[in-house]
């Protein structure tokens, strides 16, 4: 993976899961990482700011910039999917997901409408802490 790394994390409703995901990162990240918190709503991202995001945007536009040139993006497994997210995901932005070159780290939260199967019923604390290992394993 190249150096100055872009992360991009998306998240809704209130940015919770994005934020925890952020705060847990921030402690081993490699210096050359930069974590850009796209928000579908301005709440959510500014719960990612206020977690230690380095850069921070909202909305459809930067979801479809973002995800264009990232290394990784995060997120609930809803940012795939139109309609998402109560409504927050658009068709574009799950498309630009689906098309961003970039390796995706999907929460799989077995809301609106969505169940993965074989995963079992994890607690967000568990799944934050599958993400970053896995995030942290493609950095090294």
């Amino acid at each position: 993976m190249p150096k100055n790394r872009k992360i991009v994390i998306i998240d809704g409703q209130g940015g919770r899961m994005g934020s925890q995901l952020i705060e847990s990162l921030k402690k081993d990240l490699p210096e050359d990482c930069r974590i850009y918190a796209i928000g579908t709503n301005s709440i959510a991202t500014a719960a990612m700011l206020k977690a230690g995001a380095h850069y921070g945007a909202t909305g459809e536009n930067p979801v479809v910039v973002n995800t264009g040139n990232a290394d990784i993006v995060a997120g609930p497994i809803g940012i795939l999917a139109a309609d998402a997210l109560l409504g927050e995901v658009t068709a574009d932005m799950a498309a630009a997901v689906g098309r961003s070159p970039a390796e995706k780290v999907l929460l799989p939260v077995n809301k609106c409408r969505n169940h993965v199967v074989g995963v079992g019923d994890l607690n967000l604390a568990v799944l934050i802490q599958e993400a970053k290992a896995y995030i942290l394993s493609l950095l090294a």
